[in-house]
């Protein structure tokens, strides 16, 4: 889990693993170099727990990419779960990913359903397809990215995440691409497994920079997967999507919001 500036939700995402139906699990935490008391709130659970709890620290601020690399180094399991730290899992996440992988040998990771839910008391159940193949990815990822448990051999032979300018809001997609390209396989367990926290302030986040970086991913992943030409179109969506002004966006994830609620 890497943390940056997550002081106000990082216990709860913390408590959400102590209370995990599984308990044979380790949990490596990065700081990113956080200017609230993240790294304060981390380091209070780690004293707590040292045996169950690792807590790391960049230097300097490098992004998400390279903070979940700093996080992969330190790992010793045979497979490595995600998480972001302003969400939390259910009870029995750990427990059921780790069952399926165990179950099923040909499958290199496991993703779940996610409740969606915001700061305002909405939420809703967001479903991915049970077995995505790779030209899912002009639609977006083939799961929510932090409800995956992979197979540590599977991320070493990826190297982990690029971390690169373009793949500063991308670092999971560039993932998927290199994923796919591997011919390894995924999975997403329909039932939600993952509290995903999901406010207005995320579409902020979502820049020009960023995007065009996303496009770049994208049309370099299309042509490692040999996508055909009128595939190329969806790269531009990020670009698309930023232009159109955040707040007219969230209305409109709002509007689904409530129709999925019906």
């Amino acid at each position: 889990m890497g943390i940056y500036n997550c002081a106000k939700t990082l216990d709860t995402a913390i408590e959400s693993v102590l209370t995990q139906t599984y308990t044979n699990w380790e949990l490596i935490i990065c700081d990113d170099g956080s200017t609230d008391n993240s790294y304060e709130v981390a380091r209070n659970y780690q004293r707590k727990y040292p045996e169950k709890i690792i807590l790391l620290k960049n230097k300097e601020n490098q992004k998400l990419a390279a903070t979940l690399n700093h996080c992969l180094s330190a790992a010793t399991g045979e497979y490595v779960a995600r998480m972001d730290a302003d969400d939390e899992n259910l009870p029995e996440r750990l427990e059921r990913e780790v069952a399926f992988l165990n179950e099923h040998p040909g499958i290199t990771c496991v993703g779940s359903s996610v409740v969606v839910f915001d700061d305002h008391g909405s939420e809703y159940v967001r479903v991915f397809s049970d077995n995505p193949q790779h030209t899912c990815l002009i639609h977006g990822a083939p799961c929510a990215h932090p409800t995956i448990m992979m197979r540590k051999e599977a991320y070493d032979q990826l190297n982990g995440y690029r971390s690169a300018p373009e793949t500063q809001r991308a670092e999971d997609i560039d993932m998927w691409f290199r994923f796919f390209r591997e011919g390894f396989t995924v999975w997403n367990i329909q039932e939600p497994l993952y509290r995903y926290r999901e406010n207005a302030a995320d579409f902020k986040k979502r820049t020009m920079e960023a995007a065009i970086g996303t496009t770049k991913v994208c049309l370099t992943g299309y042509k490692t997967l040999h996508y055909p030409l009128h595939y190329y179109l969806y790269a531009f969506k990020p670009i698309v999507v930023t232009l159109i002004p955040k707040r007219l966006m969230h209305m409109y994830h709002t509007h689904l919001d409530n129709r999925k609620k019906r």
